[in-house]
């Protein structure tokens, strides 16, 4: 029934579940809830997110909710082979595999969505692009799903406006507990992490440009200025690029960063924020990278045919000398560099992101009749119980309004 790379690869997986799931203190506890309650019974949970060891625990606690789980990428160079072995060798439904081809990616999607599934947890909008565009007949069983980034909820909210969209979606990384944690500290993390193990250089004194200063870009410039380089941000919202330029950093196009930077970091969810005109101005040895969810924010393609020599230098670097006789760096297949390059957001951040998953998902299964819109945000008591079982996790506790202070607040005339 799955279609895996190698299913005796199971217990390395079981290992990096094993490890995550001891630091992923609410997923635990919801798990114990699910294993009692059995929201998803009956109910079959299509999910495509990046298949490493955090999203296999997030399967799992589905699954102990009764969800007969069907489970692909979301990224052909994201899939952990010894991961999903282990969740197949575990019972579940399993269709990925590392370094896929387009097609066989597409296949895997297939598989996920021809299973009929009930509710449907996302990441970039793939899995419902291809329900709505590929399976409509499908769409009948849907009751709602979730969505798990910025991108896919921009392609959510543009078929919502064109009232293409057929059932309710989620956003859950519109959450607080999603955004202001695993956009930023994730995010400024899990990036340095793909980018330092891959090219095993220093970033101190470099000059570093971020492209992008949303969440995911705050969290990737404010790490970088802790490694002591000096950050560069480009920015088409005047108000970020403010915020920026009142952080400490420099803000600039990216037109007049090119020649100055020797690192780039993309984080923007849109295409072609480095492209030819961008190359042809980098200086010798500059690296670029891709934070933002599909490999379309440096232009691949073009790279590719501008490119009069291209040469392997490291796992997951490709060097490609320009006409100019510059040599420029692309990490990743310019993928996402902390999935691709790397294992991801911590797991105490994506302890969060998937317990506010989690709870979402069984709040569509428990409130399937009452949707009257198809675009929702997080209920804002899964958000604030989220926060206070973490808050309990770390020993912290918080003060409570009186009854005298709460009339106080909601009083005009005081």
């Amino acid at each position: 029934m799955s279609e895996i790379r190698d299913i005796n690869l199971y217990e390395s997986g079981e290992r990096k579940i094993e490890w995550v799931k001891r630091n992923m203190s609410l997923l635990r506890s919801i798990e114990e809830e699910f294993s009692e309650d059995k929201p998803f019974e009956g109910l079959r949970i299509a999910l495509s997110i990046h298949l490493e060891a955090k999203t296999a625990y997030l399967c799992r606690v589905l699954a102990a909710g009764g969800a007969d789980m069907y489970i692909t990428g979301s990224n052909p160079l994201s899939t952990q082979d010894d991961v999903a072995a282990a969740l197949v060798h575990g019972g579940l439904n399993v269709f990925a595999w590392h370094g896929c081809t387009a097609e066989e990616y597409h296949r895997h999607m297939c598989r996920v969505i021809e299973a009929k599934p009930n509710i449907i947890i996302d990441d970039g909008g793939d899995l419902v692009n291809l329900i709505h565009n590929e399976y409509p007949e499908n769409l009948e069983y849907v009751l709602g799903g979730c969505e798990e980034t910025t991108t896919g909820i921009l392609r959510l909210i543009a078929m919502n406006k064109s009232k293409e969209l057929k059932f309710p979606m989620i956003l859950v990384n519109n959450a607080k507990c999603k955004y202001l944690f695993d956009n930023r500290y994730g995010t400024g993390q899990s990036v340095w992490d793909g980018i330092n193990r891959t090219t095993n250089l220093i970033v101190a004194g470099k000059n570093v440009v971020v492209a992008g200063y949303g969440w995911c870009g705050k969290g990737v410039a404010m790490r970088a200025k802790g490694f002591g380089a000096k950050v560069i941000v480009t920015e088409i919202d005047p108000i970020k690029a403010l915020e920026a330029k009142m952080d400490g950093f420099d803000v600039m196009k990216m037109e007049d960063a090119a020649p100055i930077g020797d690192l780039f970091i993309t984080v923007t969810g849109c295409k072609d924020v480095i492209c030819e005109k961008h190359f042809m101005k980098m200086k010798n040895g500059a690296v670029m990278c891709n934070a933002g969810h599909f490999n379309v924010e440096v232009n691949y393609d073009v790279l590719e045919k501008i490119a009069v020599k291209k040469e392997k230098q490291r796992e997951n670097i490709m060097g490609y000398c320009l006409e100019n006789g510059n040599t420029i760096y692309l990490l990743a297949e310019g993928r996402l560099v902390n999935l691709a390059a790397g294992d991801g957001h911590p797991a105490e951040i994506m302890d969060m992101s998937f317990a506010i998953q989690a709870m979402s998902a069984k709040y569509i299964a428990q409130n399937k009749e009452n949707f009257g819109e198809m675009i929702i945000n997080v209920p804002e008591e899964i958000d604030i119980a989220m926060a206070e079982r973490k808050l309990n996790h770390y020993g912290c506790s918080i003060d409570k309004l009186t009854e005298e202070q709460k009339d106080y607040l909601n009083s005009w005339n005081v």
